[in-house]
C-alpha cells in the first residue's frame, strides 16, 4: 500500500504536479460525452477529490459501471482545480474498478435520506458524509480517553462482561446462560437450577464495571475502564441504548473533589482535543443539524465549572417561576429538564451536583456525616443534562456492610467487595462517563442511535 495517497493528506499537503495513486468510493459522477467529473472519498476526511477523466482515453463500459458507490482506484497527477469548490482535482491517467454498485439497487443513490432510514441500512450508512463525520470524531474521543489517562498514569484495566453481581443495582440485566431454557433443570423448589450452568450460578451481561476497577485501584492507585456495558431497559427513547460503552475511572487516595477536578479536567480535554482533530467533520455536522454547535462546545471551556450541592440546586429550581413536567422537591431525583434549566439558564455554565440524598443513589457511595446525603458528584452539560455520575466510595466496612443490609443486597454476590474493606481500606473515588452520550454532545446528534455504529434496541439487532 506505499503507493496509495490517502484523500485527507493530498488535500492537506499543498503540493501540485505530482503523480498520486488514490482508492475509494464514487460519490457523485457528472460530464459530458468529453469528460466526466468524478468525486471520490476514501473515508479519511469529509472531504471528496474530484478526478477528472477525458472519456476518449477510457474503455466505454468501464466508464458506464463507474457510479455512485462503485470503488476504484485512480492513478494520475494532481493539479490545480479550474472549477470552483476545490483546490486541486487529479487529471485521471488509468482508472481501475474494483466493484461495481448497481444504480438501480443501491440505496444511497440519491441525496436527502433521513437518519431513520439509514438506521435500516446501518451497513451501508458508513458511506454517507454524515456517519463518516460522527465515526471519525467517535475515533479520536476514543483515542482521546487512552491518551488522557495513559498521559496521567492510569491504568487500563479489562473488567469482566459476564458477572454474578449488579453494580447498580437495577435488576435489568441480560441473562447468560447455556441451559436449555425450554427445558432448564429445576431444584427441589421448582426454581431454575442454575448450579448446573455453565458457571455454576446465575451470571449476566455487566451494566457496570465499576466494582470490579475498585479492587484494581486498591492495589495499582488509579485505573480506568473502557468497554461496552449492556442494560435490559425495554426503552424505546433517543437516549438509551441496550448495548453502550463505559468510561470508569477510579482513583485511590482520591476524596471528592479530587474526583471532581479529574472528571472536569477530563470532559474538558476530550472537548479539545475533538476541536483541534475534527474541525472539518464538526463544521459539517453543525451545517446540517446543529448551529449552535462549535459554541456550545466552547461553552465548554471558556468556564469553569460551578460547583453546588444538591441541596441548592433543589431551592434554585423551586423559587425559579419555572414551570416543570416533574414536580421539584428534595429527596427526588432531578430530571433532564431539571439539570438543563440549572446549566442553560440559571448559572448558564456547566455543573457539578454534589452531596445527594442517599436514597437515590447507589449503595457504595459514600456517606455524610448528616445521615441523609452521600459524597456524589453529577456533572451535567447543556441540551444532554448528566454526562458524568461519580462519587467517593464508602471505605469504611461496618457503614458499606449496613448499608448492603438495609437495601437486601445479598450479601453472597458481594463478599469479595466487602473484603476489600477489610484489608487495607482506603479512601478512593471514581466516575463513570457514558461515551455515547459524550459522542452525542460533541456532534450535536440528537439520537443516540446514531452515534454507535450499530444500535442495539428493543427488537432491533440486525447488524
Amino acid at each position: 500500500m506505499k503507493d496509495r495517497n490517502k484523500i485527507k493528506e493530498l488535500l492537506a499537503s499543498g503540493e501540485q504536479d505530482i503523480d498520486v495513486h488514490i482508492k475509494g468510493w464514487v460519490r457523485t459522477k457528472r460530464g459530458n460525452k468529453n469528460i466526466a467529473f468524478i468525486n471520490v472519498n476514501d473515508g479519511s476526511t469529509i472531504h471528496n477529490i474530484q478526478v477528472v477523466a477525458e472519456v476518449a482515453s477510457f474503455d466505454a463500459e468501464l466508464m458506464k459501471k463507474i457510479t455512485t458507490g462503485a470503488c476504484i482506484a485512480v492513478s494520475g497527477k494532481l493539479v490545480e482545480s479550474l472549477g470552483k469548490g476545490q483546490a486541486v482535482e487529479i487529471q485521471a491517467r488509468e482508472i481501475t474498478l474494483y466493484g461495481e454498485a448497481d444504480p438501480e439497487k443501491y440505496p444511497l443513490q440519491k441525496k436527502g435520506h433521513s437518519l431513520e432510514f439509514l438506521r435500516e441500512i446501518a451497513h451501508l450508512r458508513f458511506r454517507t458524509n454524515t456517519f463518516g463525520a460522527v465515526f471519525r470524531i467517535r475515533h479520536s474521543l476514543s483515542f482521546a480517553i487512552h491518551k488522557f489517562f495513559n498521559d496521567k498514569g492510569f491504568v487500563y484495566l479489562h473488567t469482566p462482561i459476564i458477572t454474578g453481581s449488579d453494580a447498580e443495582g437495577a435488576g435489568e440485566m441480560f441473562r447468560v446462560t447455556t441451559l436449555d431454557m425450554q427445558d432448564p433443570p429445576r431444584t427441589d423448589r421448582g426454581e431454575i437450577d442454575y448450579r448446573q450452568d455453565f458457571f455454576g450460578k446465575e451470571t449476566k451481561l455487566t451494566v457496570s464495571g465499576q466494582l470490579e476497577g475498585e479492587l484494581g485501584a486498591l492495589a495499582l492507585g488509579e485505573i480506568y475502564t473502557f468497554g461496552p456495558t449492556f442494560r435490559a431497559e425495554n426503552s424505546n427513547t433517543p437516549r438509551h441504548l441496550a448495548e453502550f460503552w463505559m468510561i470508569e475511572p477510579e482513583m485511590t487516595f482520591y476524596d471528592n473533589d479530587d474526583n471532581m477536578d479529574l472528571a472536569e479536567e477530563f470532559v474538558k480535554y476530550l472537548v479539545r482535543y475533538a476541536l483541534e482533530h475534527n474541525a472539518d467533520d464538526l463544521a459539517f455536522l453543525q451545517k446540517m443539524y446543529d448551529e449552535e454547535l462549535l459554541d456550545r462546545l466552547r461553552f465548554i471551556l471558556e468556564d469553569d465549572f460551578v460547583r453546588t450541592t444538591y441541596t441548592d440546586a433543589i431551592e434554585i429550581l423551586s423559587a425559579s417561576g419555572q414551570k416543570f413536567e416533574f414536580p421539584v422537591k428534595w429527596g427526588a431525583d432531578l430530571q433532564a429538564e431539571h439539570e438543563r434549566y440549572l446549566v442553560e439558564k440559571h448559572f448558564k455554565k456547566p455543573v457539578i451536583l454534589t452531596d445527594y440524598p442517599k436514597d437515590i443513589k447507589a449503595f457504595y457511595m459514600k456517606q455524610n456525616d448528616d445521615g441523609k446525603t452521600v459524597r456524589a458528584m453529577d456533572v451535567l452539560f447543556p441540551r444532554i443534562g448528566e454526562i458524568i455520575g461519580g462519587s467517593q466510595r464508602e471505605e469504611d466496612h461496618d457503614k458499606l456492610y449496613r448499608r448492603i443490609q438495609e437495601l437486601n443486597i445479598p450479601e453472597k454476590d458481594l463478599w469479595w467487595y466487602l473484603e476489600t474493606r477489610v484489608f487495607g481500606s482506603a479512601p478512593h473515588s471514581g466516575f463513570g462517563l457514558g461515551f455515547e452520550r459524550l459522542v452525542l454532545f460533541v456532534t450535536g446528534m440528537a439520537n443516540i442511535r446514531d452515534v454507535i455504529p450499530f444500535p442495539r434496541t428493543p427488537k432491533n439487532a440486525e447488524f
